[in-house]
Protein backbone atom coordinates (compact mmCIF):
# COMPACT_ATOMS: atom_id res chain seq x y z
CA UNK A 1 0.00 0.00 0.00
CA UNK A 2 2.76 2.74 0.87
CA UNK A 3 4.72 1.68 -2.65
CA UNK A 4 1.57 2.90 -3.73
CA UNK A 5 1.89 6.16 -2.52
CA UNK A 6 5.12 6.82 -4.33
CA UNK A 7 7.11 5.43 -0.62
CA UNK A 8 9.52 2.26 -0.18
CA UNK A 9 8.52 -0.02 2.11
CA UNK A 10 9.57 -3.16 3.55
CA UNK A 11 8.65 -5.24 5.94
CA UNK A 12 10.89 -7.20 8.49
CA UNK A 13 10.26 -10.33 6.83
CA UNK A 14 11.18 -9.00 3.49
CA UNK A 15 14.60 -7.79 5.53
CA UNK A 16 14.91 -11.13 7.10
CA UNK A 17 14.46 -10.06 10.08
CA UNK A 18 11.64 -11.34 12.44
CA UNK A 19 13.93 -12.83 15.12
CA UNK A 20 15.91 -9.60 15.17
CA UNK A 21 15.33 -7.81 18.56
CA UNK A 22 13.63 -4.50 18.44
CA UNK A 23 16.94 -2.40 19.20
CA UNK A 24 18.54 -4.20 16.16
CA UNK A 25 15.71 -2.96 14.14
CA UNK A 26 15.95 0.42 15.36
CA UNK A 27 19.62 0.47 14.72
CA UNK A 28 19.05 -0.86 11.09
CA UNK A 29 15.78 1.55 10.31
CA UNK A 30 18.33 4.59 11.80
CA UNK A 31 21.61 3.33 9.26
CA UNK A 32 18.83 3.54 6.41
CA UNK A 33 17.04 6.64 7.54
CA UNK A 34 14.11 4.88 7.52
CA UNK A 35 10.27 5.55 9.31
CA UNK A 36 9.09 2.64 11.46
CA UNK A 37 5.69 1.34 11.54
CA UNK A 38 4.60 -0.32 14.53
CA UNK A 39 2.02 -1.92 16.91
CA UNK A 40 5.11 -1.75 19.47
CA UNK A 41 5.38 0.09 22.21
CA UNK A 42 9.27 -0.71 22.53
CA UNK A 43 9.73 1.31 19.86
CA UNK A 44 8.33 4.15 21.56
CA UNK A 45 10.53 3.53 24.39
CA UNK A 46 13.57 3.08 21.97
CA UNK A 47 12.38 6.75 20.93
CA UNK A 48 12.23 8.82 24.00
CA UNK A 49 15.64 7.31 25.01
CA UNK A 50 17.02 8.05 22.16
CA UNK A 51 18.65 11.81 21.51
CA UNK A 52 18.14 11.09 16.89
CA UNK A 53 15.21 9.46 17.17
CA UNK A 54 14.22 7.31 14.07
CA UNK A 55 10.41 8.43 12.71
CA UNK A 56 7.95 6.15 13.58
CA UNK A 57 4.40 5.76 13.42
CA UNK A 58 3.23 4.21 16.32
CA UNK A 59 -0.66 2.42 15.84
CA UNK A 60 -2.46 1.59 18.36
CA UNK A 61 -5.43 -0.45 17.48
CA UNK A 62 -6.84 -3.95 18.67
CA UNK A 63 -6.77 -6.54 16.37
CA UNK A 64 -8.23 -6.01 12.97
CA UNK A 65 -8.37 -7.67 9.51
CA UNK A 66 -5.48 -6.80 7.59
CA UNK A 67 -7.69 -5.52 5.19
CA UNK A 68 -9.37 -3.31 7.47
CA UNK A 69 -6.44 -2.05 8.82
CA UNK A 70 -4.70 -1.38 5.89
CA UNK A 71 -7.22 1.09 4.22
CA UNK A 72 -7.45 2.83 7.67
CA UNK A 73 -4.12 3.45 7.62
CA UNK A 74 -4.17 4.70 3.67
CA UNK A 75 -7.52 7.10 4.71
CA UNK A 76 -5.03 8.55 7.61
CA UNK A 77 -1.95 8.58 5.48
CA UNK A 78 -2.22 12.07 4.30
CA UNK A 79 -2.21 13.64 7.88
CA UNK A 80 0.86 11.37 8.44
CA UNK A 81 2.69 12.56 5.75
CA UNK A 82 1.74 16.18 6.75
CA UNK A 83 2.32 15.26 10.56
CA UNK A 84 6.35 14.01 9.18
CA UNK A 85 6.31 16.87 6.83
CA UNK A 86 6.05 19.50 9.74
CA UNK A 87 8.95 17.89 11.75
CA UNK A 88 6.95 15.60 13.84
CA UNK A 89 9.00 12.40 14.57
CA UNK A 90 6.39 10.39 16.19
CA UNK A 91 2.90 9.63 14.86
CA UNK A 92 0.50 7.54 17.46
CA UNK A 93 -2.88 6.11 15.37
CA UNK A 94 -5.73 5.61 17.25
CA UNK A 95 -8.89 3.87 16.26
CA UNK A 96 -10.76 8.04 16.08
CA UNK A 97 -7.52 9.32 14.12
CA UNK A 98 -4.19 10.60 15.18
CA UNK A 99 -2.90 11.20 18.65
CA UNK A 100 0.86 13.87 19.02
CA UNK A 101 2.95 12.32 21.31
CA UNK A 102 5.39 14.46 22.96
Amino acid sequence: MLQQHGHESKHVADLKMMQTSDRDIWIWAKQSESIIVSKDEDFVILHNADEKPVPLIWVRVGNTRRKDLLEWFERLLPLIEEKFASGELLVELTQTGWNRVD
